[in-house]
């Protein structure tokens, strides 16, 4: 049997498409209670398979994307596997940028599985994305037990919560210098984008978003639900600086009537973050509130006078890391906390030239990360340092799990001091 890893030719590219599970109508993720889904029901049901005028629509959009870079596996002729990498730009710790590779759209033929055809796809993608000068790769991984092997770790973390009327009263606060508005789609899409990019500009994790993203959002009704409600926030010159999307889904029961989704909201200022909230946890004619896809450490809890009725009912990763070039990803961060560390990265057989000692020294705006004969402080996972990257994960728990080996004293605190930001990286979409 002949393999091939390379991209599909245009006459490949009904075959391409049609292994992909948004395509093909199989399931897309693990069968568990989705953070990102605001519904009852554990995860969306699965569309109908994509008509050959979908794909066809879909090949054409792509071959006039520069972003989105698709490669196959191939067996003795056959597209196998299929999988593409879309370049993003994400915020890092400090508002600078860095350019991904974001994988996305992942399979392997059924029977064409364990032979190592999704290896050899990651591989291409790695290369692909070195040569186009981007330092890391993303993913959103629907199984959680596949893509550490390929050096990838969970970085960014998203919840969905409820919070019942009766109890969503807010502590006191200043009056509001600003208003709220009730808009059309229309307004929605020419309100997000600039909206979006300030937010963007401040919180660690946040993506690029692809052109065309607020597209979609309309004023009609969603089968048996209701349509998206848009509810704007303006500062007292009458600017917006808050948007929230929320959808009031029809309930075949009673337990799941009277519930208000929140599907999506964003401020620039406290002030009107505050404004949003308080209008939709006190909605008429409602009874909960479910958030999905939200960050951690969710600033309403604070506002709450009773901060426990805020409940945590899913909770998931959200965008998983890979440092592919490991000196150019560390070095277009900042750490807010001066410091010197040596550490190895060892067994990286995927980006061989990550492997080895480096000195990764941060004094102020000046990074730089270089290779050293000096002894190392610790030994790191490159999955760890993925994790690390954006600021999110725990240094003393990597440790404990034995993806850091201290080598001195005090190297575990040292690197949580320089790596840590506050607040956790979040990321408000996917891909």
């Amino acid at each position: 049997m002949v393999t091939q890893i390379r991209p599909p030719r245009r006459e490949e590219t009904d075959a391409y498409y049609r292994l992909l599970p948004y395509v093909n109508g199989l399931p897309q993720w693990e069968p568990a209670e989705a953070a990102w889904h605001g519904g009852p029901e554990p995860w969306p049901p699965q569309p109908s398979p994509a008509t050959a005028e979908q794909i066809g629509e879909w090949a054409a959009a792509a071959a006039g994307d520069a972003s989105f870079h698709p490669i196959a596996a191939f067996a003795d002729g056959v597209c196998v596997g299929a999988s593409a990498a879309l370049s993003f730009a994400v915020t890092v710790p400090g508002g600078g940028t860095v350019r991904i590779a974001g994988v996305t759209s992942t399979a392997v033929a059924a029977t064409h599985r364990r032979q190592g055809r999704l290896r050899g796809m990651m591989q291409a993608m790695f290369d692909a994305a070195l040569e186009r000068g981007e330092p890391v790769a993303m993913l959103s991984a629907s199984e959680g037990g596949i893509y550490g092997r390929y050096g990838f770790s969970p970085a960014t973390h998203r919840v969905r919560w409820e919070l019942a009327r009766h109890e969503a009263a807010l502590l006191p606060a200043a009056p509001d210098p600003g208003s709220l508005e009730l808009v059309d789609a229309a307004r929605a899409r020419q309100f997000w984008p600039e909206l979006h990019a300030e937010v963007r500009a401040h919180r660690v994790g946040e993506l690029t978003p692809p052109p065309g993203h607020w597209d979609g959002l309309s004023d009609e009704a969603d089968g048996t639900d209701g349509p998206l409600r848009y509810l704007v926030h303006r500062d007292e010159h009458g600017e917006p600086d808050g948007l929230a999307n929320f959808r009031l889904p029809w309930s075949p029961t009673a337990a799941g009537a009277g519930t208000l989704v929140v599907e999506a909201l964003e401020a620039t200022r406290p002030a009107a973050y505050r404004a949003l909230w308080a209008l939709l946890v006190d909605f008429d004619l409602t009874r909960t509130v479910v958030a999905p896809g939200r960050p951690r450490d969710e600033p309403l809890r604070w506002m709450l006078a009773n901060p426990r009725a805020m409940r945590v009912t899913r909770q998931s990763d959200n965008l998983w890391a890979r440092l592919l070039d490991v000196p150019l990803a560390l070095t277009q961060r900042s750490y807010d906390t001066a410091g010197t560390l040596a550490f190895t990265v060892d067994g990286d057989r995927m980006c061989p030239a990550n492997n080895g000692t480096w000195l990764l020294r941060a004094d102020g705006a000046e990074v730089t990360c270089v290779p050293t004969e000096r002894a190392a402080d610790l030994t790191v996972t490159v999955q760890a340092l993925g994790s690390l990257y954006f600021g999110g994960a725990s240094a003393h728990d990597l440790a404990y799990a034995g993806h850091l080996v201290p080598h001195t004293e005090g190297a575990v605190g040292q690197l949580a001091r320089m790596f840590r930001t506050d607040p956790e990286p979040h990321n408000s979409f996917g891909f």
